[in-house]
């Protein structure tokens, strides 16, 4: 039976029928405003929801910067380098420098969550072939060396970790026999690093335990120390090589670290046995305040070898100049500072400028001859020389300083004239040919950018920022790989090694970070580096942070080189 349709769904069904509307023009009105009206409400709530989510993402990037900011302004030190305080707030809100400082945190990410992976526990670590090897005696060495790079790019989950490797597992009773200054540097100088940072008490227990294992290195007739010590038994002595002599830029780079040591425990036998090295060879310091890299322990007489501010020389003349600086400049290491002064009189002595480019080089001297080459190594000096220039009266100060934004454009030009655009190991200089690369290997080397970290510390010039990112760029391109970052046999063809390089974390990647962080991150008038990048807090010589009373807790900011002997066999 059908279903019956009743009067009023007759009725209600004519409001459906276009002709009831067309009849009464006036409701037909109405549902068109209607209908005008329900479509622009909806658009409306649409274009403000889109607006909305806009301003949200906008705040959100505002709330980032001033979260950045706000950690900078936890650092109560006075910012220095040269930037006025409308330059760096400048800084701090460039997105392109912010930009680049996190790139550069995300490469120490990848280094280090590569060596966790495959090398944790070893001193390198080797990407290519997916291990680890203890170049340094199986300290550990990448762990110690990285500690304060991870603190001050505030990675707090990796500082952790390493933390607790080396509460658990370094351990310095050990049969073997290790380097004294790159122990010195990388271990002595990361763990003390480490403790300034973050006031981590294991890390100056630590510092201290290796100390005590490093010092029978210096039992030598003049205090000189011996560059080789077992660990376990204390013996120490020269490599065959060197023919009995110590080498100069490791007996005489460990006044930053054991000065630091003696401050911070009130124990003065560290402070004492580095400062009497200086004291010994300023007996017999020449006029020109240059050394050969060979120095007798038993007489204290520099003995045969080339005059270099590369390898086994360089850090000797860094160190004069920083344990003064280290030393508050007081009277009491005015000596450091003399002695510095007269060693750069010999620097001076040692530039010339090639032909047709007058690139300005740092030669080196054997005997009276003057040999036309230089180190990549020796690009550290352009930042040494910056650092010390404000020593100098007014004049002089210009004239050294502007010589080493001069030898800062020849190092970054190691770089550039590659095809990797990554620098040689060293550089030839030949009459209107300007450079050639020597030794072709990069090893990841942090010179260069430690040197444009200074130049644009106390210039402010942007110039050295551009020079650093494409310096990282290169190594981004070349050297970085799914496992790891590696250096490169030949610059000219590209090759790979496999090895990363604990200085590639402590110092290249440190100093790059830096470049693109506001002065107030480490501030030079607070703190000195040590020759491994490993800042270490300028106390008074009784040992208390300067500016500071006993009661007062010294606030730190959360964010706050290396094989310097060069490689002799390059496997």
């Amino acid at each position: 039976m059908g279903k019956k349709v009743s009067a009023s769904t007759v009725r209600g069904g004519r409001y459906l029928q276009p002709r009831y509307y067309f009849k009464r023009p006036r409701r037909l009105a109405l549902i068109f405003l209607a209908v005008i009206s329900v479509t622009w409400f909806v658009y409306d709530r649409q274009s403000l929801t889109r607006v909305h989510q806009e301003e949200i993402l906008r705040l959100n990037e505002e709330i980032t910067i001033l979260k950045n900011t706000l950690e900078d302004m936890r650092v109560p030190m006075k910012a220095t380098g040269g930037q006025t305080q409308s330059e760096i707030h400048e800084e701090r809100y460039d997105p392109i420098t912010i930009q680049r400082r996190e790139k550069v945190k995300d490469a120490m990410l990848h280094a280090w969550t590569s060596y966790e992976k495959y090398a944790w526990g070893k001193d390198e670590l080797q990407p290519q072939t997916r291990d680890g090897v203890d170049s340094f005696g199986g300290l550990g060495a990448t762990i110690v060396d990285s500690l304060d790079t991870l603190y001050i790019m505030g990675l707090e989950v990796q500082f952790q970790r390493a933390r607790e490797w080396i509460a658990n597992r370094l351990d310095f009773n050990k049969n073997i026999e290790v380097s004294v200054f790159e122990t010195t540097i990388r271990v002595l100088g990361g763990l003390l690093s480490a403790y300034d940072l973050s006031d981590d008490k294991i890390f100056l227990e630590k510092a201290r335990e290796l100390a005590d294992k490093l010092l029978p290195a210096w039992d030598s007739p003049t205090g000189i120390p011996y560059n080789r010590i077992n660990l376990a038994y204390g013996n120490a002595h020269n490599p065959s090589w060197t023919g009995g002599n110590s080498i100069l830029a490791d007996s005489g780079s460990e006044q930053l670290e054991f000065i630091a040591l003696s401050q911070r425990t009130k124990d003065p036998k560290y402070q004492q046995k580095a400062e009497k090295v200086i004291r010994e060879i300023q007996k017999n310091f020449p006029d020109n305040g240059l050394l050969s890299i060979h120095i007798d322990p038993r007489t204290g007489v520099a003995s045969y070898g080339s005059i270099t501010f590369g390898a086994m020389g360089d850090s000797f003349y860094e160190y004069l100049l920083k344990a003064w600086i280290q030393g508050n400049k007081t009277e009491e290491v005015k000596f450091y500072r003399e002695m510095w002064e007269k060693s750069m009189k010999g620097l001076e002595s040692l530039i010339k400028r090639s032909t047709p480019s007058s690139f300005a080089y740092i030669a080196e001297k054997f005997g009276n001859s003057l040999t036309d080459k230089m180190d990549e190594l020796a690009c550290f000096a352009p930042g040494m020389v910056a650092l010390g220039s404000f020593g100098y009266k007014p004049g002089e100060a210009e004239k050294i300083l502007a010589l080493a934004e001069e030898l800062a454009w020849t190092c970054y030009n190691f770089y550039q004239s590659t095809p990797t655009k990554l620098a040689g190991e060293n550089y030839y200089f030949h009459e209107g040919k300007d450079m050639n690369v020597g030794t072709s290997w990069n090893i990841l080397r942090p010179e260069t950018v430690e040197s444009l970290f200074y130049l644009w510390r106390f210039t402010g010039n942007k110039t050295y920022q551009e020079w650093g990112w494409n310096i990282f760029q290169a190594f981004e391109k070349n050297s970085r790989i799914e496992t790891g970052y590696v250096g490169l046999r030949d610059v000219i063809s590209g090759t790979k090694d496999n090895m990363m390089q604990s200085f590639f974390l402590a110092e290249t990647l440190k100093y790059l970070y830096l470049l693109f962080s506001p002065p107030s991150v480490v501030p030079l008038d607070a703190w000195v580096f040590n020759t491994e990048a490993h800042p270490l807090r300028i106390v008074t010589r009784d040992g208390l942070p300067e500016d500071l009373s006993a009661n007062q807790e010294p606030k730190i900011p959360r964010y706050m080189q290396g094989r310097k002997e060069g490689i002799l066999d390059y496997k």
